[in-house]
């Protein structure tokens, strides 16, 4: 179990007295967003059609070499621009990548548990904002591929793809797991059930929603990476890490996964089960991460022997925390948006590459796999969420999900 650093759970008592005091103006928040649109627009001519993967040393992008979960934040990046600027350059960058996306509908081996990430941010948010109606059926089908990984038998979706007979350590390990990350995804179910009217949609979300709550968090409301299930009954096994310290540490990218998502459950279906949850992982990791500075890779690590932080998971966080606040009303709204704002001055001040000559992302410092070696780099979702919070900061609440 994860240890409280300090004892109140959001911005402390100074903020209740003055919120405005722990976090600069939303202007320096605008300010910004603007250079972010910049770099954006600057590195179209660099990036082609290819989606940025993971930064390289210099703060360049090393990029996706085919389908890829990370491809569509790009795109979301993109039609974020699109809607802040109205500038059809934006557009037409976005969708010139859906020969792309196609190849994920087309390729089973392709489509995971993550088809929420790549499609809402791609055609989804295409279809909010154009109309199109190639890009609606995309999304369409891709949440028919998504539902069609839930298992009745735990109520949960599949996360990753076991490889076949081929590779049998690999098909233990993925058969029966569900995520935390999945979460996320679940926006794109309710997408297509409001588009559609097929009950699958709506109910298929619902199921998973609740089984993440019931397994993913904890008693002390830290969270678990991981749960397995027994692939055959559906028998609960035990939680577990992929990406985390340990199977009983917490995972800060996993925990600010579950804040987002069961926030956005809440906003999507008004259950209050999922707005208590995603309260409770957000005052959580409001005392995890303490009155100052980011927030570790997992919260189990103190950040002061040197481990890495993580800037995507403090931009999911902080995405999170200022979409939730914008649900709850009196103490709660000021606290959790002196919290998200607090997060987005942190990474402003120790993360923010949009002033950086030369640097093709907006934000250094993302942990994307610590334990595979992955760690200290630009990360597409990084970036997505942090022009997300950004934006949630300054009032904007339409968004692809």
């Amino acid at each position: 179990m994860i240890e409280n650093q300090k004892t109140s759970y959001f911005a402390g008592d100074d903020a209740l007295d003055d919120p405005s005091a722990a976090v600069s103006s939303t202007q320096g928040f605008q300010d910004a967003l603007d250079r972010c649109l910049h770099r954006v627009r600057a590195g179209l001519s660099t990036a082609g059609l290819r989606n940025p993967r993971i930064g390289l040393g210099g703060n360049r992008w090393a990029y996706c070499d085919g389908p890829d979960w990370v491809m569509g934040f790009f795109s979301g990046q993109l039609w974020l621009c699109y809607q802040l600027s109205g500038d059809a350059t934006f557009a037409r960058a976005a969708q010139m990548r859906r020969p792309q996306f196609r190849e994920v509908l087309d390729n089973r081996r392709a489509r995971d548990h993550d088809l929420g990430f790549v499609f809402s941010l791609h055609s989804v948010a295409d279809w909010k904002l154009t109309g199109d109606p190639t890009a609606r059926a995309m999304g369409i089908e891709a949440a028919r591929a998504l539902v069609a990984r839930f298992r009745e038998e735990g109520h949960y979706i599949q996360a990753w793809n076991p490889t076949g007979p081929e590779d049998r350590t690999r098909s233990r390990f993925a058969n029966g797991r569900m995520i935390a990350d999945t979460i996320q995804n679940l926006a794109l179910l309710h997408w297509a059930h409001r588009e559609t009217g097929v009950e699958d949609f709506r109910e298929v979300a619902d199921l998973h929603e609740e089984t993440s709550r019931k397994y993913l968090v904890r008693e002390d409301d830290t969270t678990f990476h991981c749960f397995l299930f027994d692939p055959a009954s559906g028998e609960p096994l035990r939680g577990e890490t992929h990406q985390g310290h340990a199977d009983a540490s917490c995972w800060a990218r996993g925990q600010a996964w579950l804040i987002h998502g069961f926030a956005n459950c809440h906003r999507l279906t008004g259950n209050p089960a999922a707005f208590d949850a995603a309260l409770r992982l957000a005052r959580k990791a409001e005392a995890l991460i303490g009155p100052t500075g980011l927030a570790p890779w997992d919260y189990a690590l103190p950040r002061d022997a040197g481990h890495p932080v993580d800037s995507s998971a403090v931009a999911v966080t902080a995405a999170g925390v200022l979409l939730l606040a914008d649900a709850a009303t009196g103490e709660d709204a000021t606290r959790l948006r002196a919290f998200g704002h607090r997060l987005l001055q942190d990474l402003l001040d120790h993360c923010d590459l949009t002033r950086t000559p030369g640097a093709e992302g907006l934000l250094a410092h993302g942990a994307a796999h610590v334990p595979a070696g992955r760690e200290d780099a630009m990360l597409p979702y990084g970036d997505y969420y942090f022009m997300e919070a950004l934006m949630r900061a300054r009032g904007h609440r339409d968004f692809f999900w």
